[in-house]
């Protein structure tokens, strides 16, 4: 049954992506967005979502898997194959970070921390440790232009947001149901760590955003008005 946090972390999750999507069509550029990050977040789900032909769990749990696929592939060939917004994307250029490493780290760590011997475990397992890096190449982007695409940095609050209420999803099945996942915290902690330093910036950008648009007081109006009352 899918509970309120639950509810929350995969409409945040979905939200994430709808937000680049809408980017691109809206401004019909793919600058600021990483598709090597896609690229892995595709390959984070088609090797999760496995057991979507192994066992049937509940018609919200197919859907949501489904649409995570179907929304990572679309950007994906919005990107690299739809010669409307793929022209505005040079990836030797702008998106470089080597994300073909993050694969063996994923393998590596997946060795070291996992949930058991078995395929399908080490299956889910890689695929949560891949997750936890695929973030990688976006924020090399954000980190190479200095600054902030609104979008992206919209599309990146939403995805830390998601992960959050993820860490209270596994705190409240640990105090229901007394079982724990090593690999999900462990990995989960990685990726909010990435996140933290990102989440600070992006705070602090939209408060310089807020203070720019906030009306400017004028002092020599707002004395005469004062003078006028006495």
């Amino acid at each position: 049954m899918v509970n309120v946090i639950q509810l929350v972390g995969d409409s945040l999750h979905l939200l994430s992506f709808v937000i680049i999507i809408y980017k691109i069509i809206r401004d019909k550029s793919c600058n600021g967005v990483s598709c090597k990050t896609f690229e892995i977040y595709l390959l984070v789900f088609c090797t999760r979502y496995l057991d979507l032909f192994m066992y049937f769990i509940s018609l919200y749990n197919t859907s949501m898997k489904l649409l995570f696929i179907i929304a990572t592939a679309f950007i994906i060939y919005l990107m690299r194959f739809n010669k409307s917004y793929s022209i505005s994307y040079r990836r030797k250029e702008e998106d470089p970070f080597p994300h073909i490493f993050l694969i063996p780290f994923a393998l590596v760590m997946t060795l070291i921390v996992h949930r058991d011997w078995t395929w399908w475990g080490l299956t889910w397992s890689f695929s949560l440790w891949l997750e936890s890096v695929a973030v990688f190449p976006q924020i090399s982007i954000i980190v190479k232009t200095n600054g902030f695409f609104a979008y992206t940095a919209h599309y990146l609050a939403a995805l830390g947001s998601y992960r959050f209420f993820y860490i209270l999803l596994w705190i409240y099945r640990y105090y229901k149901y007394k079982t724990i996942s090593i690999v999900s915290i462990c990995s989960g902690t990685l990726q909010v760590l990435l996140y933290a330093d990102f989440f600070y910036l992006y705070i602090k950008h939209m408060r310089q955003i807020l203070t720019t648009e906030l009306p400017v007081v004028n002092k020599t109006s707002e004395d005469k008005s004062k003078e006028n009352i006495f």
